[in-house]
């Protein structure tokens, strides 16, 4: 029955169309919204996308394509949100029609700017859609392994099984294994934090700090990890699981880490503006590093995010890298 449901992928960037893919193994159509018209019509006639994964090809019979929010969202059961946070807002204020009713997946990795929220409570709180009703994609999963179809593991969060189990089912082929949880706010706020730590493991790696030392700071953001998730939402969970952990190491490791690079940048000298201006791509964990340290400082002035505190000092009090993590190195064991 569930192979009925009429999914929609809402964003144009590199994860969107990596779960467009995903979603063509199993879906006779998907519904496909980018507001970029040039990259509609170059997929109409060239069959792939022109800025983001164009290794990947498409049968146009299985898409879709709209420029327009609100076909995607009413001729859909089930929407998938892949938009950049920084950007979710200001496109959520083009619909003229309801979400009500809909299931809202987000694989956005980020806090919606303008309220401070995590995306799932973003819907929740600002479109009353209920949490059995919403859920989130994670990793650990890099969006150019999957249009390598290389083996990728994917986490499916959401307070209702079955609808977990649905998405998962869609998803999954050969290449892809998924996995569910009931933990849909600890999982969406770990996806969050691990590209704010991904920064740290590109700074640190930009000033020249080698393979001991990145270690021994990814044991401590997982660790760091812990505490703030068991800040914002206790619960019970095993943060050594794939979602948690695995999310974390892939995206600080990974040579395909858009938030690794961008750090590295930073750690090399490139001012934020001028890092950004050079990636083709949305460094998620810049918007999250100011949320998450804000957040911190709301509930508990004794954070315990060093690592956290150290990325928000450079990138938005202007604070010399070198300096700062040189002092960062004397609070991590």
């Amino acid at each position: 029955m569930h192979k009925q449901m009429k999914f929609a992928v809402l964003g144009g960037g590199s994860w969107a169309t990596a779960i467009v893919k995903m979603l063509s193994e199993n879906q006779d159509q998907v519904i496909w919204y980018m507001r970029n018209e040039d990259a509609i019509a170059h997929i109409k006639t060239e069959k792939h996308n022109p800025n983001y994964l164009s290794s990947v090809e498409f049968h146009l019979d299985q898409l879709q394509l709209t420029s327009d929010i609100n076909e995607a969202v009413s001729n859909a059961d089930l929407l998938l949100f892949a938009i950049p946070s920084a950007f979710l807002d200001s496109e959520l204020q083009k619909l003229t029609v309801s979400l009500e009713n809909k299931i809202v997946f987000s694989a956005i990795k980020g806090i919606v700017p303008e309220t401070g929220l995590i995306v799932g409570e973003h819907f929740h709180e600002k479109y009353a859609i209920p949490f059995e009703n919403i859920g989130v994609l994670t990793g650990p999963c890099h969006a150019e392994e999957v249009a390598l179809e290389r083996l990728s593991y994917l986490t499916i969060a959401c307070a209702d099984q079955e609808k977990a189990i649905i998405v998962a089912d869609n998803l999954k082929s050969h290449y892809i294994k998924t996995k569910i949880s009931d933990d849909i706010i600890g999982t969406e706020y770990a996806a969050m934090l691990k590209n704010i730590y991904a920064i740290a493991a590109g700074i640190s790696h930009g000033l020249g700090y080698g393979d001991n030392f990145q270690s021994v700071l990814m044991s401590n953001s997982i660790r760091e990890m812990k505490r703030f998730i068991k800040r914002v939402h206790k619960m019970k969970r095993n943060i050594n699981n794939s979602a948690y952990l695995g999310d974390l190491l892939v995206t600080g490791y990974s040579t395909f880490s858009r938030n690794r690079m961008f750090g590295n940048m930073i750690g090399k000298g490139y001012t934020v503006k001028s890092a950004m201006m050079e990636m083709s791509m949305v460094a998620e964990g810049y918007y999250a590093t100011k949320s998450a340290h804000l957040l911190m400082q709301k509930i508990n002035k004794e954070s315990g995010t060093p690592i956290i505190d150290a990325v928000y000092e450079v990138l938005y009090k202007g604070r010399n890298p070198k300096k700062i993590f040189t002092a960062l190195t004397d609070k991590l064991d």
